[in-house]
């Protein structure tokens, strides 16, 4: 049995630049990863099956396409027989939330049979190869670790973030990512030449967060001004330094000066909104690799 964590992805900023031949735009953002997110057990079976519980998972039922079976299929693909495992998914995040819930449990599933594969024929390089036709997020869900995002997923450089203290609040609702962009009217370009080396702090990353911004935040607004509520009250609580919509929404995280303002606030806000998904979560925490 194997089991594997699949934690929240957080986009700090989220840029678009141009619309590309093929329909994808490109994208530069700072990704973060939280110690909240789903939970996956592989058991060896007699032939492939995904059972999804938890608090969402009402929401994946009768799903037959979920990421995860896409690829745990190219993963069995790359291996050239079947790999029959019992999958069973922990939902503990929002569905299409702007938290990389699916693309990060599909990562999960590459890393589980990365995990127990013995066989030298399939290399880490066939796995990022796979985890790029499974989705822009999927990559750098697979590595795992804070890092520069760019072009359509496929451009990752790895660095290293301070700890940081968040609280996570989706309004209780899902936006669709196509739909957000077919109402993006405004973007910021990309100029991944701009990016700090580094940070030392975490005051130096708000700063620079500071300076950037979400341009899928307006649209997704658009479609569902809830958002615009979770960011007021995330930006007017205590000890919020900054609040900002993750990917295309709805989730949004603020930023909080400490661990114990961030649970402060966490409490307040669930209370207060007891139909909102709310947790309190460290960002760019290290690994352990």
């Amino acid at each position: 049995m194997t089991r594997v964590f699949a934690p929240a992805k957080i986009n700090l900023f989220l840029h678009v630049g141009d619309r590309r031949a093929d329909g994808y735009h490109e994208l530069e953002s700072l990704v973060a990863f939280a110690d909240v997110g789903d939970d996956l057990v592989f058991e060896e079976a007699g032939a492939l099956s995904l059972t999804v519980d938890g608090p969402f998972g009402a929401a994946l039922a009768g799903e037959s396409d979920n990421l995860i079976l896409w690829a745990a299929h190219g993963v069995a693909a790359l291996a050239g027989h079947d790999l029959p495992r019992r999958i069973t998914l922990t939902k503990n995040l929002p569905v299409a939330s702007g938290i990389g819930g699916g693309s990060a449990d599909a990562a999960a599933t590459l890393r589980a049979f990365l995990l127990e594969w013995r066989q030298e024929e399939i290399r880490l390089a066939d796995f990022v190869e796979l985890a790029k036709t499974l989705g822009a997020d999927v990559p750098v869900c697979f590595f795992g670790h804070s890092a520069w995002m760019y072009g359509v997923g496929d451009g990752i450089e790895r660095t290293d973030l301070p700890e940081l203290h968040a609280v996570l609040v989706n309004p209780g609702m899902s936006v669709a990512t196509r739909d957000v962009f077919s109402k993006l009217t405004s973007r910021s370009g990309v100029d991944k030449l701009h990016w700090p080396e580094g940070f030392a702090s975490a005051d130096e990353v708000i700063a620079f967060l500071k300076t950037v911004g979400n341009d899928l935040e307006a649209p997704a607004l658009s479609l569902a001004p809830a958002i615009g509520e979770v960011l007021k009250v995330l930006r007017d609580a205590d000890g919020a330094r900054l609040a900002r919509m993750s990917g295309s929404g709805a989730t949004c995280f603020g930023l909080f000066a400490d661990q114990a303002s961030a649970q402060a606030a966490a409490t307040q806000i669930a209370r207060d909104h007891a139909q909102w998904w709310v947790k309190p979560a460290i960002l760019a925490k290290a690994d352990e690799s």
